[in-house]
């Protein structure tokens, strides 16, 4: 098990206070980490590995100016603090602007509520994911390829900053992806599914039928026709609502991108109207259960729940301390680093619309040609621009959900559809699969989630329509 040196407070508190008088803020993050990662491809081993890491990184603040360090050996802590603070000071010619927080000391664990996954044999997770590639090849001649994704991390941090914080937390985090590639002649079909938790490793066992799902999509897209790519008025599950508030709307919100962006500072101005009256989206890693929720942010910020959009207005943003003490604002507990090798950048947590009051069945009354589309296969975005490809697709014909199609992607402006939303759900799911990317650093675990939703002018790519 990968520890600390029991003494290590102590002597982190001797280092801040030996060096904070030579910068603005001093900031010293130690981690000791360990986890399990396997990789089945095809029923081939690909990974399989434990291991466990020992770090810290070096935060240092001079006049604006950052520095930073990190190092794998205790031992040259010292050192490192060294160069955190030439490094600032070399390039520090402004202002140091930081959100005030208050000091913190304490110490906190995120609770689990079944079984640690430290406490389970690497070849009982391993049999685990035979298990579930025996599923997936087992549903169809059809099925070519197949993958299967395991990984569980438990972190111990402690944090100590030159204003007097001294805080130390600790978590487990858990996630398994699923996939089956699917051919008949040219026509190759994916179905995807992901799962995770930091709650127990029980919640990793008994998806038989979450796997079977995954596999048995991707054989029956093969006999659909593909959609005909239009504009549409859409239904979205709540999944796929989860990904859109997270991936279209979700990154805009971080302040980073907008602060030194005035172009985006612009577009992204409080008080500005982007939705109807009853849209409400928060971020907040302060509700408890998710996988973007903590006590601490990695600057030490408290956790809270920061409300983005209320009655179709935008009303906040989300910070790290810098970003906040630069625009005015509170700092929110947004800035996260993946691991000991990177700086904490302003990110995501939980993100979520508000459940609405249309009863689901509702929202496909009147549409008289529409498409429904339910789960992801995958998706991006380019700023304010946004592509997803949905899991699973209907047709809408007169306020019915008709046959199935294929190969739907769903596209447009994040601003533009948020104001298209033309009803919510009365429904709601977290999705808990999510490993969000940004800056280097990829798979960090958030939550998204949200009501079904009806939109309006959606772009819908898939088979070109027949020129008349």
């Amino acid at each position: 098990m990968a520890t600390l040196p029991a003494n290590i407070k102590d002597l982190l508190s001797d280092l801040i206070a030996r060096y904070r008088s030579r910068v603005d803020y001093l900031a010293v993050r130690l981690e000791a980490a360990e986890g399990a990662d396997i990789f089945l491809r095809s029923d081939k081993i690909e990974t399989l590995t434990e291991g466990i890491a020992i770090g810290g990184q070096v935060r240092a603040c001079h006049k604006g100016g950052w520095g930073f360090a990190s190092f794998n050996q205790l031992s040259t802590l010292s050192d490192r603090i060294e160069e955190a603070i030439v490094a600032a000071r070399l390039v520090g010619e402004e202002e140091t602007l930081l959100a005030p927080i208050p000091p913190i000391q304490t110490t906190c664990t995120l609770p689990l509520t079944g079984t640690d996954p430290r406490h389970i044999p690497l070849a009982q997770k391993k049999a685990l994911c035979q298990h579930y590639s025996d599923i997936l090849r087992s549903i169809s001649p059809h099925i070519t390829t197949t993958s299967i994704r395991y990984g569980d991390s438990a972190q111990h941090v402690i944090l100590a900053t030159s204003e007097g914080t001294l805080l130390e937390q600790s978590w487990v985090d858990m996630e398994m992806r699923f996939a089956a590639t699917a051919r008949n002649g040219e026509t190759v079909q994916t179905g995807r599914e992901t799962t995770g938790s930091r709650k127990a490793y029980e919640d990793l066992v008994g998806l038989d039928a979450q796997v079977r799902n995954a596999a048995q999509r991707a054989v029956d897209s093969l006999a659909l026709p593909p959609v005909r790519g239009n504009t549409y008025t859409v239904v979205i599950d709540p999944v796929l609502t989860g990904l859109f508030v997270h991936e279209s709307f979700g990154h805009l919100s971080e302040a980073d991108m907008t602060y030194e962006n005035p172009d985006l500072m612009e577009v992204m101005s409080l008080g500005r109207q982007f939705g109807p009256s009853d849209l409400q989206i928060f971020d907040g890693a302060a509700p408890a259960g998710h996988r973007g929720s903590y006590f601490y942010d990695d600057e030490g910020t408290p956790a809270t729940t920061t409300q983005l959009i209320k009655d179709g207005m935008l009303v906040g943003r989300l910070h790290s301390r810098e970003t906040a003490g630069k625009l005015g604002e509170l700092a929110t507990g947004n800035a996260r680093c993946l691991n000991y090798h990177y700086p904490p950048i302003v990110r995501m947590t939980n993100t979520w619309i508000e459940r609405g009051q249309t009863p689901v069945a509702d929202l496909f009354n009147g549409i008289q040609e529409g498409v429904y589309a339910r789960n992801w296969l995958g998706g991006m975005t380019n700023g304010e621009m946004f592509t997803f490809t949905a899991g699973e697709a209907w047709m809408i014909r007169n306020g019915e959900v008709a046959e199935p199609v294929r190969d739907v992607t769903l596209s447009g402006n994040a601003f533009t559809t948020l104001g298209d939303i033309e009803a919510i759900g009365d429904d709601f799911f977290w999705d808990e699969s999510g490993g969000c990317g940004k800056g280097g650093q990829s798979g960090l675990p958030v939550g998204c989630g949200g009501p079904s939703l009806r939109i309006r002018n959606v772009v819908v790519g898939g088979e070109a329509l027949d020129e008349e």
